[in-house]
């Protein structure tokens, strides 16, 4: 049986600066575990093995330089009890990035942690989901076979390495792996890419970051053709799966001419820098 107790620790950042955290509940072992697909993760378990709360921490876009996405969550029956500011005392102490962001539901508990942690609101994101069955595969295929002049297509799959370049993945050979990279080059100088990363089965959805256009390149239709691009190579290369979601900034609509739909709104936080 579990006893209430008062119980006071400390966690240390990397610069040797100590969090202290007093608080009176059922003893909460906060302990790192380990992630999958490059992210970080952490449960406060409870007496007897209890999971009452995680958190996460994984890029939040898989390929360069990249703040990292922050996601906590506490079962409803540990609620207010400290946990998930433990939590996230927890990651701050063992990253040294002193900024991280949020994705969260508007007016949801999240959003109330966010900003009683002194986290800032940025933007408005739109999320989408496109499903395969909804496709129309000779139409995309026309526009994945649509001429680019001085541009072309190439394809990379693999495992993503932490924080990799999109040049260098390129460079290197495909093998087998759950991401898949497209990109357009014009005379090898990277121009748009789009990423795409598939779960562990039975998991049947991808995870799709961009399309992006670099500099010099936008206002050519690139995004959508690279874009279009992946979504017919990504089903090549991995068949089971069944969608994709992905999510832009409000406003940003290009993806419903690729059939995505949007599925919900939420709005990003970000940390103040410590």
């Amino acid at each position: 049986m579990a006893y209430p107790a008062v119980r006071s620790f400390a966690l240390f950042r990397a610069d040797g600066h100590a969090i202290v955290v007093s608080m009176s509940e059922p003893l909460i072992d906060i302990v790192p575990v380990s992630g999958h697909l490059g992210a970080a993760r952490w449960q406060a378990v409870a007496p007897r093995g209890a999971v009452a709360g995680v958190a996460s921490l994984r890029p939040i876009i898989p390929v360069g330089p990249s703040t990292p996405e922050l996601t906590v969550y506490v079962d409803p029956a540990w609620r207010r009890r400290g946990i998930g500011s433990r939590l996230l005392a927890a990651v701050r102490a063992q990253v040294a990035e002193p900024r991280l962001v949020a994705d969260v539901v508007p007016g949801s508990p999240g959003e109330a942690f966010c900003q009683r942690h002194g986290f800032r609101h940025a933007r408005s994101r739109r999320h989408h989901l496109l499903t395969y069955c909804d496709v129309h595969r000779a139409w995309l295929g026309e526009l994945v076979d649509a001429e680019h002049a001085g541009y072309r297509l190439t394809h990379w799959t693999g495992d993503l390495p932490d924080a990799p370049r999109v040049e260098e993945l390129l460079r290197s050979p495909s093998r087998p792996g759950n991401a898949l990279l497209t990109a357009v080059d014009a005379d090898g100088d990277l121009a748009a890419y789009a990423v795409a990363v598939v779960g562990v089965l039975p998991e049947t959805r991808a995870q799709q970051w961009g399309p992006a256009v670099l500099s010099g390149h936008r206002g050519r239709r690139l995004g959508r053709w690279v874009n279009a691009a992946l979504i017919q190579r990504l089903s090549e290369v991995h068949p089971h799966v069944t969608g994709i979601e992905t999510a832009t900034a409000e406003g940003d609509r290009h993806l419903q001419d690729l059939g995505f739909r949007l599925v919900r709104r939420t709005h990003l936080y970000v940390s103040r820098s410590t």
